[in-house]
Order: structure tokens, then C-alpha cells, then sequence
């Protein structure tokens, strides 16, 4: 994402997809979800693990 989480961490793991899209911070384990659009503006980059 754009912007790091509150945490400091800035890795996200995405749960699920679909018209809302579910993400986990990987620093503290948060979860939260974002329409499919805010989620594509927010977007950096995408790192495969």
C-alpha cells in the first residue's frame, strides 16, 4: 500500500478477493477490508511471496 499502517509495518497478505478485498497487516495481524476500487488506488506494488 501507499501508506504504512499504523504499526510501522508496510506488508499486507491479501485473505480474499472478490467486489471487496480482504487484507492482514503482517506486521501486528490486523485485518480490514476495502472496496475493490479504494483498494486499486491505494495499491503500490505487488510482491509475490
Amino acid at each position: 500500500m501507499k501508506k504504512a499502517h499504523p504499526c510501522g509495518h508496510n506488508e499486507w497478505e491479501i485473505t480474499r478477493l472478490g467486489a471487496d478485498i480482504k487484507i492482514k497487516c503482517l506486521g501486528c495481524g490486523r485485518s480490514i477490508m476495502l472496496p475493490r476500487i479504494d483498494f486499486n488506488k491505494k495499491l503500490k506494488k505487488i510482491i509475490k511471496l
